[in-house]
């Protein structure tokens, strides 16, 4: 009798021990061990990340390190880490916080109406792991321009506004060559075809759509505004176009943060390639990223006579347009009269 009583409380501690271990290894394992109010944060883990790395940038999210670790190392994840951006979700357990880590997702990138190629690169590296610098010399590398046919004036053009989708750490040369890539999808036979029709490369088209894309915001106007100039072209007179005296000075005096809201008169004899007043036919390459709609708007411009246009003081936003210099002196004195009753100097 003794000796079955032994044998039971045994028994009875043995399966008590074994439903303690049980409970304690599905409560490191399968409990939530998040503590944060979001329904979710992004977590990015850098190259070369050390299992210490990743465990401080998780730390400040994991209720239970400890338990964090314990299944991290029952996942071998310290010998197998993943660079990349990771999403944390609210309540997620350890073993879902591993798989999480083990598995990046990619990231969206965006970036629009950027007026240089080191502006647009620094946007893009606000947003994945490589940094400007690495950006900007794979964008500037000399036999990549030269197998595309691009040179580092008109390099910008391949940056078409759009979503573009990489994993966070993704390589220079990767989005480089997805970016010409698209620009490449972009450039479909139509558009090809049009431009051609135009006496206009794709890279002159889009040279031309960074100045209709910073005359007018105004998507229905750009195709009109975009007639003006291709009339101007076809008639061998000079562009004459604001906005390239604005990224000339700005060029020249090394400040693309100034604001130049008016353009004087001492500003159209400086010196640049981008300075249509100065020069005949257009840029050596894009002032700004244009959007797709200034794009198709050189694409599919307007039919008209107009040569001349200036900002309307009575549709603001959009433009009064003219045939003769003499019309176009009365719409110019008009809008003249009004900046200096708002006072804008320059």
């Amino acid at each position: 009798m003794k000796l079955r009583r032994i044998i039971g409380i045994f028994s009875l501690v043995v399966i008590t021990a074994g439903s303690i271990y049980g409970y304690i290894l599905y409560r490191n394992i399968f409990a939530a061990n998040t503590k944060f109010n979001d329904d979710q944060i992004a977590v990015y883990i850098p190259t070369g990340a050390s299992f210490e790395d990743v465990q401080k940038l998780v730390a400040p999210f994991i209720e239970d390190m400890e338990r964090f670790n314990m299944v991290a190392e029952k996942k071998e994840y310290p010998q197998n880490i993943k660079a990349g951006k990771t999403i944390i979700k609210n309540g997620m357990n350890s073993n879902d916080i591993i798989n999480a880590l083990r598995v990046p997702v990619p990231v969206k990138i965006a970036f629009n109406n950027q007026e240089r190629l080191q502006d647009a690169m620094g946007r893009i590296a606000q947003q994945i792991e490589p940094d400007s610098v690495a950006l900007l010399r794979a964008f500037t590398d000399t036999k990549f321009l030269e197998d595309n046919g691009l040179t580092e004036a008109n390099v910008l053009s391949i940056c078409i506004p759009n979503s573009y989708e990489f994993y966070w750490n993704t390589t220079p040369n990767k989005v480089r060559d997805k970016m010409v890539s698209e620009y490449r999808k972009f450039w479909t036979p139509e558009r090809e075809a049009k431009a051609k029709a135009l006496g206009l490369t794709p890279l002159q088209v889009t040279a031309l759509a960074s100045i209709v894309h910073k005359e007018t915001v105004k998507p229905d106007e750009r195709p009109k505004v975009a007639g003006v100039y291709l009339n101007r072209l076809n008639k061998g007179m000079k562009l004459q176009a604001d906005p390239t005296v604005i990224y000339s000075k700005k060029l020249v005096d090394g400040d693309f943060k100034q604001v130049i809201k008016r353009v004087l008169n001492a500003y159209l004899p400086i010196d640049s390639p981008y300075n249509t007043y100065r020069y005949d036919g257009l840029p050596p390459g894009p002032i700004v990223t244009p959007d797709v709609t200034a794009i198709d708007a050189v694409l599919n411009p307007e039919k008209h006579n107009y040569l001349y246009f200036c900002a309307s003081v009575t549709n603001f936003g959009y433009h009064e347009f003219a045939v003769t210099e003499a019309q176009h002196s009365v719409n110019s004195a008009k809008y003249h009269a009004w900046v200096d009753k708002m006072g804008i100097k320059k």
